[in-house]
């Protein structure tokens, strides 16, 4: 295999060595301190294993609610030019920069029992506040940016060549965005889903802060590890190493779908 030419000068090495070194490091700190007789048993409890289908079936919609919002504005900002998308882009980006507190105290004033709309929704009997709805809203508002930002990347290394083409045929804009656009950009759009998910089903902050911590309920994975690292550090480790797995599981899917993108 010919080796290509990088231009890289070789001191760039130790640098990057050392920033390698300090992610992997605490990740290696930490299964040196797992039970890895008790690994199977300590990630089977009952509380783990409801926190984790909680996590799993939670991360699942809001991904869809990601996928069913953050299309469009992807497309509309990668396509359209109008005046103020840079602050539109800004603004649907800020929750990837926002702390996950301050993003989930934001939704409790819109959806909490006397938030902006939470009051209106009160009245009609519906609480969304600490329920199972206000998880997938905390995911939803935390997640949905990484689909917009990969996908408007993706978008805007395609071009529009092809839809240009598709239009001068005489397709129509409905026609060329499901016959065209959507086909050619799916690789990115399932990398887009797929980081989605895995940001969603990390989320702590927002969560606890708009939903509680109710078994079954509200609690999901982070949560749960949260709140065993006091009771009992194994599980909580034990947990963490789900999670971690999981996240590299994700990370593995991902490149391997930009990189088919790229034959």
């Amino acid at each position: 295999m010919t080796r290509i030419y990088s231009g890289l000068p070789k001191w760039l090495y130790l640098p990057a060595l050392i920033g390698a070194t300090f992610i992997v490091l605490p990740l290696v700190a930490m299964a040196t301190r797992i039970d890895w007789s008790n690994f199977f048993e300590l990630i089977t409890s009952q509380s783990s294993l409801t926190a984790l289908k909680l996590s799993l079936k939670t991360a699942s919609i809001s991904t869809l609610m990601c996928l069913l919002f953050g299309v469009p504005i992807a497309l509309i900002l990668a396509r359209e030019d109008f005046r103020g998308q840079q602050l539109v882009r800004s603004i649907v980006t800020l929750p990837m920069v926002l702390p996950p507190v301050v993003g989930g105290l934001a939704l409790l004033y819109t959806f909490g029992r006397r938030g902006l709309l939470g009051q209106y929704f009160e009245a009609l009997g519906l609480n969304i506040a600490f329920s199972t709805t206000a998880v997938i809203l905390a995911q939803t508002f935390v997640a949905m940016p990484f689909l917009v930002v990969s996908l408007e990347g993706t978008l805007r290394t395609y071009g529009q060549r092809y839809e240009v083409v598709a239009a001068t045929l005489g397709a129509s804009p409905s026609m060329v965005l499901r016959k065209v656009t959507l086909p050619l950009i799916l690789p990115g759009l399932l990398s887009a889903a797929v980081l989605s998910f895995a940001r969603a089903l990390g989320e702590f902050g927002a969560t606890i802060t708009f939903a509680g911590s109710l078994e079954g309920v509200t609690r999901t994975m982070p949560l749960e590890i949260y709140l065993q690292r006091v009771s009992d550090p194994q599980g909580a480790i034990a947990l963490s190493m789900v999670l971690i797995f999981v996240a590299v599981l994700v990370m593995a899917v991902t490149a391997q779908i930009t990189k088919r993108s790229q034959i």
